[in-house]
């Protein structure tokens, strides 16, 4: 698979999660970030989205500790991103 169908696929995943609240927190860190990716980030973000919404909604807003074996660049990044409404004037 080309990376350029990679990043497709998992922005795709990214904006289709089940809860709106991820949709929006993943959605918008996808188009903000994955087409500066490297195929090693590309690796570490494909494997956050196998994970649970509510293990990753309580890590992105700081409510339990990122587990160690998930504590990478990627997962830092998604900690620090904060979802701003294109629509807000």
């Amino acid at each position: 698979m080309t990376a350029d169908k990679r990043r497709e696929r998992l922005r795709f995943r990214s904006w289709h999660r089940g809860t709106r609240e991820m949709d929006l927190l993943l959605g918008s860190f996808a188009d903000q970030h994955l087409a500066g990716f490297t195929s090693a980030q590309l690796g570490q973000y494909e494997a956050l989205l196998e994970l649970s919404d509510p293990d990753l909604y309580n890590w992105i807003t700081g409510k339990e500790t990122v587990s160690p074996e998930h504590d990478s660049d990627v997962m830092r990044k998604l900690c620090k991103h904060r979802f701003k409404d294109k629509r807000a004037v």
